[in-house]
């Protein structure tokens, strides 16, 4: 979504706060989607601050769908993109948020550079997650594998086989 900035760049440098919805459907990133699921509108405030720049301030909550980490099961994550940006609109290498020399804003390209800023280091579909046996694959959480249990480092195979012996 392209958002006009001939109101704030004109004459009058008229400020412009509007509420707009992310039209996207899933997130692209790093060769990787992830379905967007919940989103409420994103509240922007764009204003002229002077020399061809303007300062952008967006707030909005996205929920988002994502692999957990431990059991690659689907987890739904929320996030919150706060941006609070100084954007020189003369300057076209500026993540390419501004197009049509200087007088639009992507407002999808604002929002996905954000929210993988605010993207958590570790997702976990619950804080007890059993993960995958590192064996066979089966998600521990679902239920039990019936792999041996190799919870030794196998360096350690020879102390195992003296306490064996005893």
């Amino acid at each position: 979504m392209l958002m006009n900035l001939s109101k704030v760049l004109g004459e009058n440098h008229n400020q412009v706060k509007e509420e707009v919805t992310v039209e996207s459907q899933f997130f692209a990133f790093d060769g990787d989607q992830y379905p967007l699921i919940a989103n409420t509108p994103l509240a922007l405030e764009i204003e002229y601050a002077g020399e061809s720049k303007i300062k952008v301030k967006a707030k909005g909550d996205f929920e988002i769908i994502a692999a957990c980490d431990r059991c690659l099961e689907d987890t739904p994550i929320n996030v919150t993109v706060e941006a609070d940006k100084l954007i020189d609109v003369a300057a076209p290498e500026e993540d390419e948020i501004i197009k049509k020399d200087g007088y639009c804003l992507d407002v999808e390209r604002l929002v996905k550079n954000e929210l993988f800023i605010g993207w958590p280091t570790k997702i976990v579909c619950k804080e007890d997650c059993q993960g995958l046996c590192g064996t066979c694959g089966q998600n521990l959480n679902v239920g039990e594998c019936d792999c041996e249990d190799t919870g030794l480092d196998p360096r350690m195979s020879v102390i195992r086989d003296l306490f064996k012996e005893v």
